[in-house]
């Protein structure tokens, strides 16, 4: 099927959005994205072969809603990506890629291995077993998960699903698992669900621990809350956008311990290599050795990826990362004729595959390799960012271009693991706040308006880059000041409009919008309901991480819990502002809090107060029952939309 067989089939709709006051590209940005056009070879047009290969069918622009009618999920709002041609608000290479990841629908992979694209950020794959369905990586909320099995059972036989294969701790890959299974089915081991060494406890330090301040710079990497046109939103580089609809979990059933596990479900046999520490701290890939098929899960995808998410994650080890691909490689390589992963499009043919795992490999590696061989050279991070480049063999691969991740802070991912933040230059030892800091440059540079009068010709020249971060400290020296405001805005959103990774390109736009009307509240949004599924002992760290420590000095409680389901005892203490937890009980606690999990979720949640659940007898406290209330009350509230590109007031 060609691309514009894939575009009259699905028939996409003509209204598109965009910013309330957006400008124009500047000429120096125009130029810029026409240099583009005519660097990369455009005339390549594989990548839309196989991205509609087997293509079965779809729904109406992919229109999912929620329970309530809302649209967690379409893609009418990207018809404005029919045409080949890129405007100049938008980098040439970052429009293919979009087009791209605007392709959607059932796809047939080979037989009996098919997979849903396009109806979330990530993929779902279905495996056909002798009598039931094997679903790897059930998408990021129960909403899309559910449209897209249901798409599938419009095409193909309705077999139950039995297995469910996570194939790492990301969100998007197991927020869905409740749209096409029933937690009492895995309960009672009806279903199972199968998960890399390590998966829960992964979870729970990305989504939990740093959740909040996650989910908001995550707005940035992913433009949540950009209007989609071509001055705005336009893409996710991983995939077209995140779904917007209720994140669970099911604790997985059997856990992969050893590498090369070999395992059959329902007649279809899988081989497991572990690659911990890779695209995420918990992170399988899978052979398919019946049909030929290597599901490299998000190891292997088409662009380069993050070694260090902008969202706000543990740096990840480019090293190891390409010593997982060329294991996968040399153990899976020659038996393999169709590459898939759980996001973009199959990679078919043995030739393609095995060229895709090197350049993979090798672009990883000499990310790792060469940072190193700057830092050793006493460059810093900033340094070899600006001065390392890809070679032509890699950077002229569509497959290796920076759509998610870029050269230049992937680099500095790499300084970071192994330097940390310290460039070692003492007068960068121990800087002022940004805010303090920020006010003494304007004052040294003359005010206010002298910045300003000089950042506007420079803003003339193209100068962007700098432009942005002068203005942004004269923000941050008076939030109130609407000129460097507007300038600050202006420079970000024409360094958007270059940019070549969705995620930088998100970033700028947003922080553009944000200076200009501050952070916008999406109409909905994903919900989570995850934190069934979390043990309780990570809860107890999770709430650690909530204690105010200015308002919990001098105070001191233990508690001895009874988890009246599962039967586990916890004593939790409250000392020197650090809240900790241990497995038993102490006869010195202020009091014994008996209660179940499903209450405990429910008071943290606020949707029952301590009081009402001792009334209906699901809470039971012995002793003193108002040293419960004292822990909760000392418990912060985070605030989901803080501010990121003006300080907090």
């Amino acid at each position: 099927m060609t691309m514009h067989q894939y575009w009259n089939t699905t028939k996409p709709d003509k209204d598109c959005s965009s910013h309330k006051t957006p400008k124009t590209a500047h000429p120096i940005t125009v130029n810029a994205n026409e240099a583009v056009a005519r660097r990369l070879p455009f005339s390549d047009t594989r990548d839309f072969d196989d991205a509609t290969k087997g293509f079965i069918g779809t729904i109406p622009d992919a229109v999912v809603l929620n329970q309530n009618g809302q649209q967690v999920w379409s893609m009418k709002k990207y018809d404005f990506l029919q045409t080949s041609r890129s405007p100049d608000t938008v980098n040439p290479s970052l429009w293919r890629m979009a087009r791209l990841n605007a392709i959607h629908g059932l796809f047939k992979v080979t037989e009996r291995v098919y997979q849903i694209r396009g109806f979330d950020i990530a993929n779902m794959t279905v495996i056909e077993g002798d009598t039931s369905l094997i679903i790897i990586d059930p998408l990021f909320t129960v909403e899309t998960a559910r449209a897209s099995l249901t798409l599938y059972y419009k095409h193909r036989p309705k077999k139950p699903v039995s297995t469910v294969i996570y194939t790492h701790s990301h969100s998007d890959h197991y927020g869905g698992v409740k749209g096409v299974i029933n937690e009492a089915d895995v309960q009672t081991k009806k279903v199972q669900v199968v998960a890399p060494s390590g998966f829960m406890e992964s979870v729970v330090s990305e989504t939990f621990l740093a959740g909040n301040a996650m989910k908001r710079r995550s707005h940035f990497q992913f433009g949540m809350s950009l209007p989609a046109g071509v001055q705005g939103f336009v893409d996710s580089g991983i995939g077209k956008a995140a779904a917007l609809g209720t994140v669970t979990l099911v604790a997985s059933t059997i856990n992969i311990e050893n590498n090369l596990e070999t395992l059959v479900f329902d007649g279809v046999k899988f081989t497991f290599q572990l690659a911990p520490g890779s695209e995420a701290p918990s992170e399988m890939l899978i052979h398919l050795p019946q049909f030929q098929v290597l599901n490299m899960a998000e190891d292997v995808t088409h662009h380069m990826h993050n070694l260090y998410a902008i969202r706000g994650v543990e740096v990840r080890d480019a090293n190891k990362w390409s010593k997982y691909i060329d294991s996968a490689r040399v153990n899976f390589g020659e038996k393999s004729d169709i590459l898939i992963a759980q996001h973009h499009w199959p990679t078919f043919g043995r030739v393609n595959v095995n060229n895709m795992l090197r350049k993979q490999r090798d672009m990883y590696k000499f990310i790792h390799d060469q940072t190193l061989r700057l830092v050793n050279h006493g460059y810093t991070s900033k340094d070899i960012a600006e001065i390392l480049h890809m070679p032509s063999s890699i950077s002229g691969e569509w497959s290796t271009r920076g759509y998610y991740g870029t050269l230049s802070h992937n680099s500095k991912a790499v300084y970071q693991k192994y330097m940390g933040w310290y460039d070692a230059n003492p007068a960068n030892l121990n800087p002022l706040p940004p805010v303090a800091e920020s006010k003494k440059i304007v004052e040294y540079m003359g005010g206010a308006e002298a910045v300003l009068k000089r950042a506007h010709d420079d803003y003339a020249k193209g100068e962007f880059r700098w432009v942005a971060s002068v203005t942004s400290k004269a923000v941050y020296a008076n939030p109130g000041n609407i000129a460097a405001r507007e300038l600050c805005a202006d420079a970000l959103e024409q360094l958007g409009y270059q940019s070549e990774a969705s995620t930088w390109r998100n970033a700028y736009l947003l922080g553009s919008l944000e200076l200009r009307h501050g952070p916008q509240r999406m109409p909905v949004s994903a919900k989570r309901a995850t934190i069934s599924a979390v043990s309780n002992e990570l809860m107890f760290d999770y709430l650690a991480i909530r204690v105010n420590a200015t308002n919990a000095e001098g105070k001191h409680i233990i508690l001895n819990w009874n988890f009246t389901d599962s039967k586990e005892q916890f004593v939790v203490t409250l000392e020197n502002c650090a809240l900790t937890n241990i497995h038993g009980s102490s006869a010195e606690a202020d009091a014994t809090v008996n209660l179940d999990r499903p209450t405990l979720n429910s008071i943290l949640a606020s949707k029952i107060t301590t009081l009402e659940a001792q009334n209906k007898r699901k809470l039971v406290i012995e002793g003193n029952k108002a040293s419960l209330d004292l822990l909760i009350s000392l418990l912060d509230e985070f605030d989901e939309l803080f501010p990121i590109v003006e300080p907090r007031v």
